[in-house]
């Protein structure tokens, strides 16, 4: 059976067991492996290595344990948000062309070690939301929606680089969080509801099926 890796932070974490390789969590990964698991029956395997808390350089470091060594034959990658998230928080954040520098490097290694591996690069993406913004301090919010989207142009820019697969979410995002509330799609303006989740996994699944 073919392998699929859904690497990245804790939108695709979502608490998976880390004792058990197969376990995928409760988030989208789950979504795209119940979809595909009904149409291709037999047919994948999935493995779910996503950190909650991580950047785009704990992905870089951590990338020959915990995906070129699992040599997948699909990996999937969303990263982003918490590039901006720590710099807010803890002064501890990567810069636009870092991250790009560090998404760049991430995907030659693993074009390098695995050339044969399909790379699918996922849109970082937020809401207003009680992650993002706060009452008593309202630069938060500024920079939220001024930074993720400059880390999802980079990331749409390495995809463009190699070649790559780029599933586009913040529009699809917004537009649901219109027609029903943001916290109904993102909980906290970051973590997606199992609305939210579904979104990912539709979007997911429509573009590994135009590109496996």
């Amino acid at each position: 059976m073919k392998k699929i890796l859904f690497y990245g932070d804790s939108i695709t974490d979502s608490e998976r067991d880390r004792n058990n390789i197969l376990c995928v969590g409760k988030g989208y990964p789950l979504f795209v492996k119940s979809q595909l698991c009904d149409k291709y029956p037999m047919q994948y395997d999935f493995i779910n290595t996503g950190i909650s808390g991580n950047r785009v350089v704990d992905l870089y470091e951590r990338e020959k344990k915990d995906l070129i060594n699992h040599k997948p034959d699909y990996v999937s990658i969303l990263i982003g948000v918490n590039d901006v998230w720590h710099e807010v928080d803890q002064q501890n954040g990567v810069d636009e062309k870092r991250f790009e520098d560090i998404y760049t490097m991430l995907i030659e290694d693993i074009k390098a070690a695995l050339p044969e591996t399909k790379i699918f690069i996922i849109e970082p993406f937020l809401l207003f939301g009680t992650a993002t913004a706060r009452e008593e301090d309202p630069s938060r919010w500024e920079t939220f929606k001024t930074e993720t989207p400059i880390r999802a142009a980079a990331a749409k820019r390495v995809a463009e680089k190699f070649g790559l697969p780029f599933i586009e979410l913040q529009s699809v995002i917004n537009e649901a969080a219109k027609q029903t509330a943001e916290n109904y799609v993102l909980g906290d303006g970051v973590h997606p509801t199992v609305y939210g989740h579904t979104i990912i996994a539709k979007e997911w699944v429509k573009c590994f099926e135009q590109n496996k």
